[in-house]
């Protein structure tokens, strides 16, 4: 008789396990295949290396800050560090709105151009 309760705890409940040919509520995601899974994947990895070079940039201008000798010294590192920061924002801005047009294609076949 334990082999019963054994076996019975090993296996999946029926509820729980989706019976052949049953719909599982994901064919509206049918349309995303490979290519889009990728391009969401180079998407967010552009945000992260973004993201840290960022955060790089954030410690070497603290690390400047601290060994600056003057009120002037540090304005002239402030005003070099929001500089530094627009740019690149503007920069990334333009890549990730590049990438994102990859992740649907058709619709920016049918989108006026607006230049970046």
């Amino acid at each position: 008789m334990p082999k019963k309760a054994e076996s019975a705890k090993n296996e999946q409940p029926k509820e729980m396990s989706a019976p052949s040919g049953q719909n599982t509520g994901l064919d509206p995601l049918s349309w995303m295949g490979t290519a889009w899974i990728e391009a969401m994947s180079d998407l967010g990895s552009e945000l992260a290396s973004f993201v840290a070079e960022r955060i790089r940039e954030d410690v070497k201008t603290q690390h400047e800050i601290l060994h600056c000798k003057s009120v002037a010294e540090m304005q002239a590192i402030q005003a070099a560090f929001m500089e530094r920061a627009y740019v690149q924002y503007t920069v990334e801005t333009g890549k990730l709105i590049e990438k994102s047009t990859s992740l649907f294609p058709n619709l920016s076949q049918q989108t006026k151009h607006t230049p970046v």
